[in-house]
Formats: C-alpha cells, structure tokens, sequence
C-alpha cells in the first residue's frame, strides 16, 4: 500500500479514529501493531514471516543479552542475532547478484549453481537495520533490552516507516511507546503539513520529472549533452523529493499519531562539501553506517591510513545496502573515494596551516565542485549498467551531438530548486518552511493539494526507495 494510494485514505482515517477513541494505551499499541502487519501484507501476506522472525529472534535475543555476563555467550547471542537477519537479507536481496557476478569462476568448476525466482520482500534492508541497531545497543548495555513484545513489535513494524524508513533507533522510539499519547490539533496541523508537502515532492514534482527523465536516460545515445545534463539535474531533484517526500510522509503521519521520527534530510544539495552531503542526505541511514560499522571498524582511531581503508569499505558496503548491482557498489566506491580525498586534503590544510592562512576557496567553489561529485555519482546510481552511464558521461562532459530537449516543466522545477535552497542556505525567510502558525501556510498547503490532485498519476508510481 502507498501512501500516494486512495487505499491509503480509508486506511489512515480509519486508524485515526480508532486511536481517538481508545484510550488505553496497551489497546492503542495493539492496535497500531495490527494496522502495520496489514500495511505490509496489502502488498504481500506471505512476507509477514519474515518480520515476525525478525521480531521474535531479535526480541529474544535481547533479553538473553541481559541474563549472562558471560562474554562468551553473549558474543553468541550478537553473532545468533547477525546471522538470522543478515542471513534472511542475504539471500532475498543478494543470492542471485552474488551467484550471476561469480558465474565465470563456478562454471570451470562444474558448479553449476543457477539463480532462483526470488521475491525481494518490500522494506527489508531498512527493518533489518533497525532490529540489529536494537541488538547491537542491548550488547554494548547503550540501552536496557525491550520487557514488552507488544512494543518491541510495534518498533518494528510500525507502518509510517516500514518499508522505506527513516529507520528508528530503538532508544529513540520505545520509550514513546510507554506511555499514552493522545491525538491533539497540534500534532494533526503539523503532522497534516509535512505530510502534505512530502505528497507534493512525490506526486507534483518526482513523478512528473520521472516521464521527462525515464525516455531520455533510456535513449540516451540519441539525445545531446545539454539534454543529458538537464536530465542528470532533474534526476538529482527527482529522487531527492521521491525519498524526503516519503521521509516526510512517514513523520506527518507518525506526528499525527503522536509519535516522533527524526529528520531524514536536511537540504543535502546545499552541503559545501561531501562530507556535509552526507550529514544531510539519508540521515538515518548515514548515521547507522557511522555508528554500527564505520566505528566499530575502527572510525578515525587507527591513523589515518586505517581511517581510509574504514572509510572506503563502510561506503562500499552502503553502496551495496542500495541495489544488488554493481553500479550501486560503485556509487558507494566513487563517495567513498570522494570522502577520501576530503579528508586527505583537510588533513594537509592541518598540518600546513601556516600555508594555508588566509586563503580561503570560494563557498561556491566548494559547493559546484560537491555537487558535480554528487551529480556523476547519480549517475551510476541510475543507470542500467556501466556501459549506460559511460555513454551518459561521456555525452555529458564531452557535450556529444544529438537531440535537443529542454521541457518547460523540467525547468521551472530546475530553478524553482536552486531558489529555495538559496533561500534556506542565506536564511533570507521561513515562508518556504511554511511554519504551522503562518497565515499563509493554509493557502499554500491547500494550493499543494490541489496540484496534487490536479496531476495525479494514472499509473502505478511507486517510490524510488522501496526496491531497497
């Protein structure tokens, strides 16, 4: 179910008012926990399984943690919890990418291992992160082990951020579970603003940008450079307000609830540097490579030399958490590599600050040179496969002949974009933030709405981010 789907208005009414009368907390969670389960099983019932295991083992797993000091058995327990989770990602999401990419060595070997019809079930690279996140806290004692099934399932498969995130940090949300929260008109307003302007990223801006993007990236010999940068440009914007509206969605709705999400993004496209994109883009999904693997790998603490090496491998290992191709694994590689070289350089502007005293780049020097890193990396990101994105690159830096399209609509959205952050990066207003008690944000939201509805897609648009 979308929460773009008329489905999903009868659905979320429905919900609401149920919440509203009841006043008891344990019926609420149970409630909120059942509403979930369907969400997920309207696309497919027969994966519900594989969340109920995640559930059980991990819940399971958590109290054992608190029963034994025994390092041993705890470090079982851990490896118990790593092995069913990743185990279960692996072989829907990555068996047959492995076994396809590694056929040229199998085949001289007669093993002859052929790939399976495989489902990918929606939502599991993020509901995944989120049960070992819980675990992994439970062993480092960062957290006290969740006593309740009841809201150790409602924390995982609650339906706003199920199968696209922003993914929850168990410390952040199982103590909002703990006591009732009653539906106010404040959290309606502010949650009914952000969920109508993540619908209108989606809706107006993603979905209407993918039909001026779709035929050009897939016919990309025969259009020029210009088309192909303008094209690279909208899909930038494109997937930006397909994700953070979805993001945004998720927080609406868990606001109206009662219930508090963080930030998913934070204007990534303003960022003077790619460090700064990544604190601003996926937020939760950077913060959890940061936190579960980038420093327990050894982070920055190992010289500069294993800093790298950390650095190359947790954004490789992000890049493959994306799509079980190797294009998405290259993605990873070319921010990796960009993160490197960042921080080899802040290194040296360090160490040679006599050097480096009094000069300064340009803020837009730093932020075209971020965005033209971003922008090639896209690039591999949506492509087919190599050869797709060498002939876009090649077409684009080398300004290649063709057909010449520039939409209107592309534009306007194009600068549009560049505007608001703008906006936002001077801090000149609030308007755009359209602040819940602002006399024009009603006007401006209903007018969102109406586009909405005004161009909403005949077909089915699912978001960018549920095949991961």
């Amino acid at each position: 179910m979308l929460f773009t789907q008329i489905e999903f208005a009868f659905f979320i009414i429905t919900v609401l008012l149920y919440l509203f009368w009841m006043k008891n907390n344990t019926a609420r969670k149970g409630l909120i926990l059942v509403a979930s389960y369907y969400f997920y099983a309207y696309w497919d019932y027969r994966f519900l399984c594989l969340i109920l295991v995640s559930t059980i083992v991990d819940y399971s797993i958590g109290l054992q943690l608190t029963k034994t000091l025994n390092l041993t058995r705890r470090r079982f327990f851990l490896i118990s919890s790593l092995v069913v989770n990743l185990g279960i990602l692996f072989f829907f999401k990555y068996f047959n990418f492995f076994i396809s990419s590694f056929q040229v060595i199998l085949t001289p070997l007669n093993l002859n291992v052929s790939t399976l019809n495989i489902i990918l079930p929606v939502g599991i690279s993020f509901y995944t992160f989120q049960t070992l996140s819980y675990t992994i806290d439970v062993y480092n004692k960062k957290i006290e082990p969740c006593t309740s099934l009841l809201d150790f399932a409602v924390f995982v498969a609650f339906f706003p951020q199920l199968v696209a995130g922003p993914i929850v940090r168990a410390s952040h949300f199982l103590p909002q579970l703990r006591q009732y929260v009653p539906l106010t008109k404040t959290n309606f307003l502010e949650g009914s603003r952000i969920f109508v302007i993540g619908m209108f990223k989606k809706v107006f801006v993603a979905d209407r940008l993918a039909m001026f993007i779709d035929p050009v990236i897939s016919n990309a010999a025969a259009f020029d450079g210009a088309t192909l940068w303008l094209a690279m440009f909208a899909y930038s914007i494109q997937i930006y307000c397909d994700f953070s509206g979805y993001s945004d969605m998720a927080i609406g709705i868990s606001r109206i609830m009662g219930y508090d999400l963080n930030i998913n993004f934070n204007f990534p496209y303003i960022a003077k540097s790619i460090g700064d994109f990544w604190r601003r883009w996926h937020i939760s999904l950077s913060t959890w490579i940061r936190d579960y693997l980038y420093i327990p790998m050894g982070g920055n603490r190992k010289g500069q030399r294993r800093t790298y090496i950390n650095t190359f491998v947790a954004m490789a290992l992000c890049g493959l958490w994306h799509g079980a191709a190797w294009t998405f694994v290259f993605w990873g590689i070319w921010h990796g590599f960009a993160l490197i070289v960042h921080r080899y350089w802040q290194n040296i502007k360090m160490e040679k600050a006599v050097l480096f005293q009094g000069i300064q780049f340009p803020r837009i020097a730093n932020w075209g040179l971020t965005m033209t890193v971003v922008l090639t990396g896209w690039v591999f990101f949506r492509a087919q496969d190599f050869s797709q994105a060498m002939l876009i690159l090649q077409k684009m830096f080398l300004l290649g002949e063709g057909v010449s399209w520039m939409h209107p609509f592309v534009l306007f959205i194009l600068i549009l974009t560049v505007l608001v952050h703008v906006i936002h990066d001077l801090n000149i207003t609030k308007l755009h933030m359209l602040p819940v008690n602002a006399w024009y944000t009603p006007a401006i939201l209903f007018c969102l709405i109406w586009l909405v509805v005004l161009f909403y897609p005949k077909g089915f648009q699912p978001f960018i981010y549920f095949q991961f």
